[in-house]
């Protein structure tokens, strides 16, 4: 897997993973573009290579037209994704400009907005409405959400890998590396694929 590492200072960002067999269909993507940034975590169904092909061909998707809208996404991945056995996905996209947030869910991977603490901020968390179905096999009627974000601000996604309940304890003063790392270790599943990026919000950008 290959990542496209920040170009500009929009966000910074971390992951962390295991997986049952060599390869696993839990990868994430996270891309930089004109004064933004895209985030996802893609979950293929089953194991092995097959769930892993699912995911790769949703990743080059994504990789083509990072700075499209996440609902037409998930559409174009349902298109490409027909022959394979499809994925569950959450997509974020940040923009600088607007200070914004848009994502949208489909299927069991989980994604949170924790709020940093900012004066006079009276922002709460918030948790991704994520519907039911499969990305390339039945594609439930889709709708996107979108929230203002503040720098300091940590997107959190994972897999059913990771058990529920994962934000308790957390310390969002850490490094997005250092959250994924510790996520994966107390709240990762044995008995499955597991998979979390983190992403915080900086501003700015080109």
């Amino acid at each position: 897997m290959t990542d496209a590492a920040p170009q500009a200072a929009i966000i910074e960002w971390g992951w962390a993973g295991s997986a049952l067999e060599a390869v696993s269909g839990d990868l994430h993507v996270v891309l930089t573009f004109r004064g933004g940034g895209l985030v996802a975590l893609l979950d293929g169904l089953g194991h092995g290579p097959e769930a892993a092909a699912a995911s790769s061909a949703a990743m080059a998707v994504l990789h083509e037209r990072p700075d499209d809208l996440p609902l037409r996404l998930v559409q174009q991945c349902h298109e490409a994704l027909r022959k394979t056995r499809g994925v569950a996905m959450s997509l974020a996209s940040f923009r600088a400009a607007d200070s914004s947030l848009t994502w949208i869910g489909v299927g069991n991977v989980d994604g949170v907005l924790l709020r940093a603490a900012q004066p006079g901020s009276e922002r709460l968390d918030e948790a991704i409405n994520v519907r039911g179905g499969v990305v390339g096999l039945q594609l439930p009627p889709l709708r996107a959400t979108m929230v203002l974000v503040s720098p300091g601000d940590t997107l959190i996604m994972a897999t059913d890998g990771i058990r529920s309940g994962f934000t308790s304890g957390l310390t969002i003063e850490h490094s997005p590396q250092e959250i994924a790392e510790s996520i994966l270790a107390r709240f990762g599943r044995r008995t499955d694929d597991a998979h979390v990026v983190v992403a915080r919000y900086l501003g700015g950008g080109a």
